[in-house]
């Protein structure tokens, strides 16, 4: 910073400030040596340059980040309020996540959850993915401190990542609503997955994906057992807060189950093409056949508990028993309904916090029917209190997808200006991060219809009645693609990097670097 002083009989005298920040968790325990290195790197340059070269940095983010939205000023103003500060708030290097509040306020006292791989990584992993890399780098960090945990909860073997965590140890202090969310272990694969998908770096899986998938399956291994042929998972929460320690969690068990089978089908792509490396890893980590052919047997007979009455996917094994809980008559002033209700009243009562089976379908739409989908949907939609700022984003997305329009933007306007509006009136202990990148997913995953998969990228795309244009760019397997939807057609383009299929509305493709492709 600069400052100007004033003093009597010697004029106008200028000051600039430097401050450098270190820690022993980067810089080792030498701190101040350190600290000094870095300050004679920029005390060189002027509060001019230094501010020339942020303005650089942003430039640079918002050529590939921002998104361009017109018919609605509000949303357009809401959605980079809310990217500015996931970039703000994400940690820069491996030693870093990002908080539940990010640097915004103390709410959770600035720890980590499942928000970030879910909700927040996606948006950084198809516009910036070195800081997609970056957070899967922080979870390789805090590995041991995983396998230490499931240790510590009774496992043999396996890696339990914390449910709630700033160095890598469990901070939550409930564990039916915190560490027996053991879902985290799942999705923090599920993201080392995306991430290989969208950038096809077998380096990166080779020397870290690999061995968090290795020890994640084994948890599962560890955590199910078989009976009558099929493999459960008892005593496990789900996202559903207001739903704890159930056995055969829907969302838990088809995540368990993916995490499983991509672990298996590293192990298999690694024996092809790098076995040398394999056998140095699983010697390291003492893994045989024999345990990798049980991960399979596992995910292949996953447990996925259905209701052929509802034709609904049942949200775990006891979840349908329950009495509803009477939203209609239940008085505006007793909601967010962990805030007046004991714990164990909602947990005997069928009553969602948050989406929990409709997000599992969002996430691995693969696994069942749009049948099923779409009756889960209206099924849960209809006692699901939203009381999280993680569920109206995933409703948003999964009301695109089953067509249901003016669900799909009442859900997202209730994500876009959260902050802003302080519409769940707890603003005050800083921003909700994941609602943020939730409303990015509402955008891109929903009126886009964006899917990443192993077969590729595939969109269907719907515009808002509200709006008149959707403009947005991605990254994808080192090239950069532009995407706009007006009420007449939709735009697809290369802008960098080689040709391209994709899949629009069910239909191939091919997309030729610098051509514009338009579908009518």
């Amino acid at each position: 910073m600069e400052e100007t002083y004033i003093f009597a009989g010697a004029g106008e005298v200028h000051f600039t400030k430097y401050a450098v920040y270190t820690d022993t968790i980067r810089h080792g325990d030498d701190v101040i040596q350190e600290g000094m290195k870095i300050l004679h790197q920029v005390k060189g340059k002027s509060f001019g340059e230094l501010a020339e070269e942020q303005k650089r940095y942003l430039d640079d983010f918002w050529e590939v980040s921002d998104i361009m939205i017109e018919g609605d000023q509000l949303v357009q103003e809401g959605i980079r309020f809310n990217l500015y500060h996931l970039l703000q708030s994400v940690g820069k290097d491996p030693a870093s996540n990002i908080a539940a509040k990010g640097l915004s306020g103390e709410g959770y006292e600035g720890h980590y959850f499942w928000d970030t791989e879910i909700y927040i990584f996606p948006v950084f992993l198809m516009t910036h993915p070195e800081i997609a890399k970056n957070l899967l780098l922080h979870r390789y960090s805090i590995l041991e401190h995983a396998k230490a945990r499931a240790l510590e909860m009774g496992h043999e073997k396996g890696a339990l990542f914390p449910w709630r965590t700033i160095a890598g140890k469990e901070s939550s202090a409930f564990f039916p609503a915190g560490t027996a969310q053991y879902h985290i272990s799942a999705d923090i694969a599920y993201s080392y997955i995306q991430y290989y998908l969208a950038t096809k770096d077998e380096e990166f899986m080779k020397g870290y994906g690999a061995e968090v998938l290795f020890e994640t399956a084994r948890l599962w291994a560890d955590t199910g057992h078989l009976h009558n042929g099929k493999y459960r998972i008892d005593n496990v929460t789900g996202p559903d807060e207001y739903t704890c320690i159930v056995n055969n969690n829907y969302y838990t068990n088809v995540m368990a189950k993916h995490n499983l089978l991509w672990a298996v089908k590293i192990y298999r792509l690694l024996s092809r093409t790098d076995a040398d490396r394999l056998r140095a890893l699983a010697g390291r980590l003492d893994l045989t056949e024999t345990e990798v052919d049980n991960w399979q047997m596992a995910g292949e007979s996953m447990y996925l508990p259905y209701d052929e009455t509802l034709q609904i996917n049942a949200q775990d094994d006891s979840f349908l028993q329950k009495a509803k809980w009477d939203l209609k008559n239940t008085p505006s002033d007793k909601f967010p309904l962990l805030l007046h209700y004991h714990p164990l009243t909602l947990y005997r009562y069928q009553v969602l916090k948050q989406a929990d089976t409709v997000l599992a379908h969002f996430l691995l739409e693969d696994e069942q029917e749009l049948g099923t989908i779409r009756n889960s949907y209206d099924y849960y939609e209809a006692i699901t209190t939203h009381d999280s700022s993680l569920s109206s984003c995933v409703y948003s997305i999964m009301a695109s997808k089953l067509g249901y329009t003016d669900k799909s933007y009442n859900y997202f306007n209730e994500t876009a200006r959260l902050d802003l509006d302080n519409t769940h009136g707890n603003t005050k202990d800083g921003l909700h991060m994941a609602n943020m990148g939730g409303t990015w997913l509402a955008i891109v995953y929903g009126f886009a219809g964006l899917r990443l998969k192993e077969n590729g990228l595939s969109f269907s795309p719907m515009l808002p009645a509200e709006w008149n244009l959707l403009e947005f760019q991605l990254r994808y397997q080192g090239r950069r693609l532009k995407f706009q939807k007006t009420r007449e057609f939709t735009v697809y383009t290369v802008v960098s990097g080689d040709d391209l299929e994709i899949m629009h509305d069910g239909e191939m493709l091919l997309l030729e670097k610098g051509k514009d492709r338009i579908v009518r």
